[in-house]
């Protein structure tokens, strides 16, 4: 599970590169239920906060790189992000953002993997991270897509010391992996990553892609809500035998999330 108890490895944020952000504060607000607070004292629709029950949840801001596709960017807590940046090009991957500082909030960069796929990492500062996880409107799992498994398990074993552990698919669709982050136990799985045929990657023409999980109440409900407020549904809402209901979902400009009702342990 994620916990705001952040360890480096962990998941500790999320934002949202949107090209309309006021759509994208609505449609989120009403899939689930969160607020959007503007940064600064204008009502500024460049960029803000999610809240839900008054904790910051996510991050929204305008989607400003040229040739880049609405998404969700997840970041990793780090100790040293210049040391992190080091470690990545060592590793094969590519910096995307140098290592720069907010304020006393802290500091961040963000990465491509070897194959492409996005992520982020934050060193702290003033700002752990995300205030609300783990519940329902908030972030509940990570998860990577990627066509190579075992080349995704060794950059980021190597660059977070992830633990990972194998989960057969269903049907012999193949096989989930796990991750914890590192010296930790398995209570403290925080995603998992899959391998799929680069053909099967249509959001990103082949690339990996992460993308992040929801906890809901009610995965239905919230499907209802994505296709009311003008997104979409790839995949569900179905039964995963352990894990819950879930549905894998696009926003009206193509961002992909997943919203998950979690099984009763």
């Amino acid at each position: 599970m994620i916990t705001t108890e952040y360890v480096p490895g962990s998941p500790c944020w999320l934002d949202l590169g949107a090209l309309d952000v006021r759509a994208a504060a609505a449609f989120y607000g009403a899939v689930l239920g969160w607020d959007y607070e503007p940064m600064g004292e204008s009502d500024d629709f460049e960029g803000g906060m999610f809240r839900k029950d008054g904790k910051v949840v996510a991050g929204l801001g305008k989607l400003t790189e040229e040739g880049a596709r609405p998404a969700w960017m997840l970041y990793y807590s780090v100790t040293d992000a210049d040391a992190t940046t080091r470690a990545v090009q060592q590793a094969g991957g590519t910096v995307r953002v140098a290592p720069m500082d907010l304020d006393d909030w802290g500091r961040m960069a963000q990465y491509s993997d070897p194959l492409g796929g996005q992520f982020a990492v934050w060193q702290p500062g003033t700002n752990k991270g995300l205030e609300l996880v783990d519940q329902p409107g908030s972030l509940a799992w990570t998860e990577l897509y990627t066509s190579d498994a075992a080349g995704a398990r060794e950059f980021y074993g190597t660059l977070f010391g992830w633990q990972f552990s194998d989960m057969p698919l269903p049907g012999g669709a193949g096989t989930y992996t796990l991750i914890t982050p590192s010296g930790l136990s398995e209570d403290r799985m925080h995603g998992g990553l899959m391998q799929l045929r680069r053909e099967d990657l249509t959001l990103t023409d082949g690339r990996p892609y992460w993308h992040p999980v929801f906890a809901v109440d009610d995965c239905d409900a919230a499907v209802a809500e994505v296709t009311g407020n003008g997104g979409s549904v790839q995949m569900g809402p179905e039964d995963a035998e352990g894990v819950g209901r879930l549905a894998v979902c696009l926003d009206p400009a193509g961002a992909d999330f997943v919203v998950l009702t979690p099984a009763v342990s």
